[in-house]
């Protein structure tokens, strides 16, 4: 540490190395992507301070949980930050929006839970980002819940790739829905407060407002589904039971009784007659 009272608190790169395990070969790495912002240079010296000691925090936590520095990167961009509020902002707002439980399971245990023998499960499951790999034939469930409802669905007869095949689908929906949530958010609270310099006192409204948010868009969810589940019940069910109905009358209704043939010596009653 230096001596100097103006940079109290901060490190040397080589101090910062030590104490945070990054090495400095990284965190020149991530100053150069823009991930990490130049130290303060004193004497030729370049000095970090718990700014960077909390950004460095976060992208080591980012990375563990398998998400890439590019979208790191995209992420401390659209909070324009470079105070540990902001960093702090951050890893709140993903702590809100994960809450689950993670779990570790083994590869033999996912055969059996899904009854297959299908090797290639728990491969696709990473792809999807329901899984990680944390060793051999070991992973970390991202979303228990995700994968108990798979799970529930293999006890009712459907297979565990046709489970997978909806939830693909279902993210890919989740995925534009939550765009609209964070643009939402961006627009109408982070960007007002942010021209206004984030001011220390409203630091707790912006918290607030976006634990509110997730609680109201989890309720739009449910209620915006069970809406279109109700009415796409209603049109295809509906549209059955009428195409049975009119097969059934088509059927079941009486041939008409052909014109009775006059008998032989009969004539034909002229109505004019």
């Amino acid at each position: 540490m230096v001596e100097d009272p103006e940079l109290e608190g901060w490190s040397t790169i080589d101090e910062l190395a030590r104490s945070s395990g990054v090495t400095v070969r990284n965190i020149r790495a991530y100053q150069s992507r823009g991930l990490l912002p130049p130290p303060q240079v004193k004497a030729r010296t370049g000095y970090y301070g718990p700014g960077h000691a909390a950004r460095l925090e976060l992208i080591k936590d980012l990375q563990d949980e398998g998400v890439k520095l590019d979208t790191i990167k995209k992420l401390l961009d659209t909070t324009g930050g470079s105070t540990e509020q902001v960093v702090q902002f951050i890893r709140t707002v993903r702590e809100l929006f994960a809450p689950e439980d993670r779990q570790m399971v083994h590869l033999a245990e996912l055969a059996q839970r899904y009854e297959t023998t299908d090797t290639t499960l728990a491969r696709r499951g990473v792809r999807m980002g329901l899984l990680r790999e944390v060793g051999e034939d070991t992973f970390e469930e991202i979303s228990p819940r995700l994968m108990n409802a798979a799970a529930e669905l293999t006890g009712l007869g459907i297979p565990i790739n046709r489970s997978l095949d909806v939830v693909e689908q279902l993210r890919k929906h989740a995925d534009a829905v939550a765009k609209l949530y964070v643009d939402l958010f961006l627009g109408e609270i982070w960007q007002p407060f942010d021209a206004e310099g984030r001011p220390d006192d409203q630091w707790p409204r912006v918290y607030e407002t976006i634990e509110r948010m997730r609680r109201i868009s989890g309720e739009v969810m449910i209620a915006v589904l069970e809406l279109a589940v109700a009415e796409r019940v209603d049109v295809t069910f509906g549209r059955d039971i009428v195409r049975n109905v009119r097969t059934s009358s088509a059927s079941a209704a009486p041939a008409e009784p052909a014109p009775a043939e006059p008998a032989d010596g009969d004539a034909a009653t002229d109505p004019s007659a």
